[in-house]
């Protein structure tokens, strides 16, 4: 996977938020601030013309992440920010990039929002999304499996584990602080977080042939 393949994944998940964000906007209007598709699809229009100049797919990741810091607002640009951040200088100066040290990068990127974020699973969070996904990933990859294969299982877990956060209740975050009232309802990090490693599966597909 080398450099036009990251880029073409973070234009593609900038379509996909952008697609979806009425439905994200929804989703926090029920447990947020009602601006997590509007903020999202502004600071993925932003990156994808700051990406166009980075060099190495650890620049596109590093780009991606400081431009979302800069333009979206609420929690999601440092946590956004900081995870492709972290992802970005995991991979360093590499020009291309493996299955093995693709694990590592999502590995540093849930690293930085944990970090960040101090939310731990079934807390409600894009935690909740992120982490089932790196490790189906990594099992997958320790197994042997094709890239296909890999980033299905990353893209399914995350799908899951966004859809396991509707009967939490929020103990980190805005939503926190409607108890259970934040029962039965998505949360919308999670949601974009799921939305953001499809496309990752969808690019590698189509960009490589991968199966």
């Amino acid at each position: 996977m080398d450099t036009a393949v990251f880029r073409a994944w973070i234009r593609v998940a900038g379509e996909v938020i952008e697609a979806n964000r009425d439905h994200l906007t929804q989703l926090d209007a029920a447990i947020g601030d009602a601006d997590h598709g509007i903020n999202m699809t502004r600071g993925f229009a932003a990156v994808t013309a700051a990406i166009e100049g980075a060099a190495t797919p650890g620049a596109v990741l590093t780009v991606t992440g400081s431009t979302l810091i800069s333009t979206v607002g609420g929690a999601s640009g440092p946590l956004y920010g900081m995870a492709f951040r972290r992802a970005g200088k995991a991979l360093g100066t590499a020009p291309e990039v493996g299955l093995p040290e693709l694990g590592r990068a999502l590995e540093a990127a849930l690293a930085g929002v944990q970090q960040l974020g101090a939310a731990r699973e079934g807390d409600k969070t894009m935690v909740d999304a992120l982490a089932p996904a790196i490790r189906a990933f990594g099992k997958a990859v320790a197994e042997g499996a094709a890239a296909g294969d890999a980033l299905a299982a990353l893209a399914e877990a995350a799908a899951a584990g966004a859809a396991a956060t509707v009967p939490m209740e929020a103990r980190k975050g805005r939503a926190s602080y409607l108890g259970p009232r934040s029962i039965g309802h998505e949360d919308p990090g999670a949601a974009s977080t799921a939305l953001i490693l499809a496309a990752l599966r969808d690019t590698v597909a189509r960009e490589t042939g991968a199966r």
